[in-house]
């Protein structure tokens, strides 16, 4: 196939039943239901490059996809494509919007930020609309110290203290964070502790231990003071543990203005 564009298309999903994004033998996953969704529309083998891989159980309300085309391809209808894509998938996963963008445009590489928002249900109480999506803490967080301990993590650091150990052996592990904040939301009549994060890349399980670190700062185990001790720490045995992977939500991806066009 001879390149000559891209197509971009944000979908959604419900992590719960897949073994995250990627590819992997012998389970599901969202690239797996969504490539085999595209070679059947388009007829051909399909590449598909993401703005950031989802590990099992997380959830995507606008992840991005990226899949060059051919001359033929840039004039098939939006409209049929959206409607072959919405009928070959399944119900955990959404097609929200199809896109334009230049030959050679990648999701992940041309991505200037991602946004994560994590949910924790911190109530005796068991959340109701909210159980498939949050974290469900037993107890009372302080969200004011919570939102002062996210604070040091602010701006470009070596993040390596928040990433999974096994996979920072030997690569680069700073990155920069835009904006962290830790509040009260309410989502369908149900009260949360919201956690959101946006930053240039993301570490793997970095949100989560992030997550996970500032529950121990919410919870007392911790003073505010120690997740600037953690990050410091360059390791990471100095955080507390990773969030479970049902609390987090992808949520959103910025490009340069002008990189996508609506496919009409």
């Amino acid at each position: 196939m001879s390149e000559v564009g891209t197509l971009v298309i944000r979908l959604g999903y419900r992590g719960a039943d897949f073994a995250g994004f990627a590819e992997q033998p012998g389970v599901r996953t969202v690239a797996g239901e969504l490539r085999r969704a595209l070679e059947t529309t388009l007829r051909r083998p399909c590449e598909l490059v993401c703005a950031g891989r989802t590990d099992a159980g997380v959830h995507a309300l606008s992840q991005y996809v990226s899949v060059p085309v051919s001359e033929g391809e840039l004039g098939l209808s939006g409209g049929r494509l959206m409607r072959s894509l919405v009928a070959l998938t399944p119900d955990d996963l959404s097609v929200q919007g199809l896109y334009r963008a230049p030959e050679g445009f990648s999701a992940r590489f041309d991505a200037l930020s991602r946004s994560y928002r994590y949910r924790i249900a911190a109530s005796q109480a068991r959340p109701v609309l909210a159980w498939d999506h949050s974290w469900w803490y037993r107890g009372e967080l302080d969200v004011e110290a919570m939102a002062a301990a996210a604070r040091p993590l602010l701006g470009e650091h070596d993040f390596k203290s928040f990433c999974k150990a096994s996979s920072a052996e030997g690569k680069p592990t700073c990155r920069y964070v835009g904006q962290l904040d830790v509040s009260r939301v309410t989502e369908a009549g149900e009260e949360l502790v919201a956690i959101d994060v946006t930053g240039n890349a993301f570490l793997h399980n970095m949100v989560r231990t992030i997550a996970g670190s500032l529950v121990e700062v919410g919870r007392g185990h911790h003073r505010p003071e120690w997740m600037a001790e953690v990050l410091a720490a360059c390791d990471r045995t100095a955080a507390g543990p990773c969030a479970p992977a049902k609390g987090l939500t992808f949520v959103g991806v910025s490009y340069p203005e002008g990189a996508l066009v609506p496919w009409e």
